[in-house]
């Protein structure tokens, strides 16, 4: 039976997934097929899984990262830290099936974001509180570098509204990272509203938006001379962790 992978998430209608799955499969003649799954409400997930014996993996996207962890049985401890899973391994043992979640945003946003480190790059700002931001979060930690959440109706504990992103804070801040969906395709003139005029040479914009290339974020800090950088080998990198996951031995 050819082996199943797939995409949960509403909408999507611009899924990276399904397109790096299907090429790496024919790429390197792997008997495996990757479906998007476009569910309207996570409570359907138990169906979708019961209805493909087949299926042994799946990626996790917005709406549901967070939402789903009620619906595994075993969790990594990063993925329980941030309380957001983008990966899911199922095991069938019969009629029994265990669901584990994972979290390979964190891995791939390290690992993408490491080269271009300065020694004075020790501060972020995060733009949003999604699921993604929380990996984000999580990657800066590991790499020493202090964070702090920025959204538009701060709630909790330590976040900031963009009304608050002074000189002071753009000065001591210099790193920038995008984790909303502002300025994706179609709606590509989005920008989250920061002070531009306070970007420098030294301050790195990371947008995990990756369609289109250049962001109109990313093309703001570019003019202003900031190091600019998509979301694109993120996923890549996202993605081969979440395929290393899948086919290791546990």
């Amino acid at each position: 039976m050819k082996r199943k992978f797939g995409l949960i998430g509403f909408p999507l209608s611009h899924s990276f997934s399904r397109k790096f799955f299907t090429g790496k499969f024919a790429e390197e003649a792997i008997d495996a097929e990757y479906l998007n799954f476009e569910i309207p409400g996570i409570n359907e997930l138990k169906q979708l899984i019961d209805a493909h014996p087949n299926l042994e993996g799946l990626n996790v996207t917005i709406p549901y990262k967070e939402q789903v962890i009620s619906f595994l049985d075993q969790i990594d401890d990063s993925a329980m830290q941030i309380k957001a899973v983008n990966t899911i391994k199922i095991h069938r043992s019969g009629q029994k099936i265990t669901l584990h979640g994972f979290n390979t945003d964190i891995h791939g946003f390290q690992q993408s974001i490491r080269p271009l480190l300065q020694e004075y790059h020790h501060k972020a700002l995060v733009l949003g509180t999604g699921g993604a931001s929380k990996a984000v979060v999580k990657a800066l930690e590991n790499l020493h570098i202090d964070s702090i959440l920025v959204s538009r109706n701060p709630e909790e504990k330590g976040e900031i509204s963009y009304d608050e992103l002074d000189e002071d804070v753009m000065e001591s801040y210099k790193i920038i990272i995008n984790t909303t969906p502002i300025g994706t395709y179609p709606n590509i003139e989005g920008c989250p509203a920061i002070p531009f005029e306070w970007i420098t040479p030294r301050h790195l914009l990371f947008d995990l938006v990756y369609n289109p290339e250049i962001t109109e974020f990313l093309k703001q800090g570019g003019k202003r001379g900031a190091t600019i950088k998509n979301g694109l080998e993120m996923l890549h990198l996202q993605a081969l962790a979440a395929w290393d996951i899948w086919n290791r031995e546990e």
